[in-house]
């Protein structure tokens, strides 16, 4: 589980360890300071000699989180048997992500603090080098087609994956976070494996999805 790996080892990353949990429950236009420094259990002038305004302790919390989900996530897919297994171990634990995420909280970052948005955005490219490498991975095991661009299909994916977290026709509280990621997932996966893949697949949805 990501929790696991969600640890403050010091006064820094005790703050940003409350921020994140913060961000993610409320979104972040509406957490304060005050929020942050009494969720961590500091005082607010502990904050401020960690970090000067909030624009900084969304950057570095979500440089921090980022780190943080990604090294795990580098780890279910290195422990994976093959490229399917780790793909389906990921989409598993961004499920439990999603669960715990304000639906607004993106919308709300890019809307009233476009430094961190574009830090955000910036931080995909992880996102998207590691899709590419499962891939490419999945190709050469012949559980995925070799007809596409691992590059473009990549990039696609994480951008497909960007609506669950905006507003727009999918998200207007008529589908949560969950189904909509689901199903994205599912119109993804059914158009590259192959038939051997795709066997693999069933195999793994009923070891990992929890319903």
């Amino acid at each position: 589980m990501l929790e696991d790996y969600l640890q403050a080892t010091d006064v820094r990353s005790k703050i940003l360890l409350s921020t994140v949990e913060l961000f993610k429950r409320f979104g972040f236009k509406s957490v304060t300071m005050d929020d942050i420094a009494r969720h961590a259990g500091i005082s607010k002038k502990t904050l401020y000699q960690y970090f000067d305004n909030k624009n900084k302790v969304i950057t570095a919390a979500l440089d921090w989180y980022k780190d943080t989900l990604c090294s795990h996530c580098d780890r279910l897919m290195a422990d994976a048997s093959d490229a399917v297994e780790g793909f389906v171990r990921v989409k598993a634990n961004f499920d439990n992500v999603f669960k715990e995420v304000n639906p607004l909280s993106i919308y709300e970052l890019q809307r009233f603090y476009p430094e961190g948005y574009r830090q955000f955005r910036s931080n995909m490219e992880r996102d998207v080098e590691s899709i590419r490498r499962n891939l490419e991975q999945g190709v050469a095991e012949g559980n995925y087609r070799d007809d596409f661009d691992p590059e473009i299909l990549s990039r696609f994916h994480i951008e497909s994956s960007l609506m669950i977290v905006m507003p727009n026709m999918l998200m207007k509280d008529k589908f949560d976070m969950y189904r909509v990621n689901h199903e994205i997932t599912e119109h993804f996966m059914r158009g590259i494996l192959t038939a051997k893949g795709e066997k693999l697949y069933r195999k793994y949805k009923e070891q990992y999805y929890k319903h």
